[in-house]
């Protein structure tokens, strides 16, 4: 097919990696095809519901690398839903009546746009896959290119989601200053609780990566300054069983050894025992547009620390949140490098006319592609049989606990 001109847009939530791919995506068009028209519709699909984009001019096109400085997504997200009908006429992204796919499908047409390349996580891409499979069933010229998005790393069957590498390195750097904290209190019990609403790969990597660079610090142990004191001593993950009692004992021993616990949990470990809990106590469980749970009014931190500061006669607990912080972060050295394998991968896929999210492929010898749509889909579990993992476990004398079965 012949493309004149390209949109594109990220949503969702942010993640080291939204300003490295527009920046990419821009600068990779420049480079082999400088003739197509570039747009980026604002706030993700709100954007393009209502027609509001930005025009990549020459100056754009000649800043393009300064974007790979820089964290967040300068055109802007949003959460937003095409086939939750309700949702978008209560924002009023369209009007009574009208049917959101058909209004995003339109406004591509008009705007003149032959590809749109979406960069985002499970739930963007598979709206992606709902607005692509319209447009496939009432001929619309025109197809979706999309880049996975999401610090969870938990797209199936996607090896490596853009910017989880980055948001890993970065949780590790904030709870590198977060930890001195035990020296505030005798008895101190820390929560580092890390993003994974159902995957806790980001949770596990962020561990493994304080650990390394915890491993390269020097310290003075005859005056308090000890290793054991900074390190992580438990590691909890949604896929994981978790016998309370059990850890409590050998947390207990932790306590009294060094005078303080070092957790790192998901923000979805325990969920489902924290709902029960809230529906039991007769309270609303807040749900976003897509379904989930909102973790934050469900906030799971704060209930493993309330569980774990009594069995542990803890005097102080710090319950610690380090998403925000990971994931705005510019994308790192590693992440770069994917970034722009994946998004010139995009540009190629695009220019053939080939739709997709464009990823490793795991169930194709992990060969980079643009993976087709009906096979995205989010909730991948963390493989806790990962060997790396349980050398993590055994070096922080945790037993790894049953296997649970996630459901996709």
């Amino acid at each position: 097919m012949a493309v004149k001109k390209v949109g594109i847009l990220t949503a969702g939530g942010l993640a080291p990696c939204l300003s490295t791919a527009i920046g990419r995506l821009i600068e990779r068009y420049t480079e082999v095809a400088p003739e197509i028209e570039l747009i980026c519709y604002t706030s993700g699909y709100k954007g393009l519901l209502l027609g509001e984009s930005i025009v990549v001019d020459q100056n754009i096109r000649d800043n393009a690398a300064v974007l790979y400085t820089h964290g967040g997504s300068p055109i802007g997200n949003s959460r937003v839903k095409l086939t939750n009908v309700a949702d978008c006429e209560k924002r009023g992204l369209v009007q009574p009546g009208q049917n959101p796919l058909e209004v995003a499908a339109n406004q591509l047409v008009k705007d003149g746009v032959d590809v749109l390349h979406t960069i985002g996580g499970d739930d963007t891409n598979t709206t992606a896959a709902d607005l692509a499979a319209f447009l496939a069933d009432n001929d619309y010229k025109l197809i979706v290119v999309g880049l996975p998005k999401t610090i969870d790393n938990d797209v199936f069957p996607i090896k490596q989601s853009l910017g989880a590498w980055t948001a890993a390195e970065e949780g590790a750097k904030y709870f590198e200053n977060v930890v001195a904290e035990h020296n505030a209190n005798p008895r101190m019990l820390i929560i580092h609780e890390v993003m994974g609403r159902n995957c806790g790969w980001l949770t596990a990597e962020t561990a493994r990566v304080y650990q390394e660079r915890l491993h390269e610090l020097d310290f003075v142990p005859s005056i308090g300054l000890s290793k054991e004191r900074k390190a992580v001593h438990a590691v909890f993950v949604p896929e994981m069983s978790l016998d309370i009692a059990a850890e409590a004992a050998r947390l207990n021993k932790v306590m009294d050894e060094v005078d303080n616990v070092n957790i790192f949990i998901s923000e979805g470990a325990g969920v489902e025992s924290i709902i029960k809990e809230m529906e039991a106590a007769g309270q609303e469980v807040p749900r976003d547009a897509f379904g989930h749970v909102k973790l934050d009014a469900v906030n799971p931190g704060k209930w493993f620390g309330e569980q774990f500061a009594k069995l542990l006669n803890a005097e102080k607990v710090l319950v610690q949140k380090s998403g925000y912080f990971g994931r705005a972060a510019a994308s790192n050295a590693a992440d770069l490098e994917l970034i722009k394998k994946c998004a010139d991968k995009a540009v190629e896929s695009a220019l053939e006319g080939v739709g997709g999210v464009v990823g490793h492929d795991e169930d194709q010898n992990d060969e980079l592609r643009a993976i087709e749509f009906p096979r995205i889909a989010g909730g991948k579990p963390f493989n806790i049989d990962e060997p790396w993992f349980g050398e993590l476990l055994e070096s922080i004398g945790q037993a790894k606990g049953e296997k649970l079965e996630v459901a996709h």
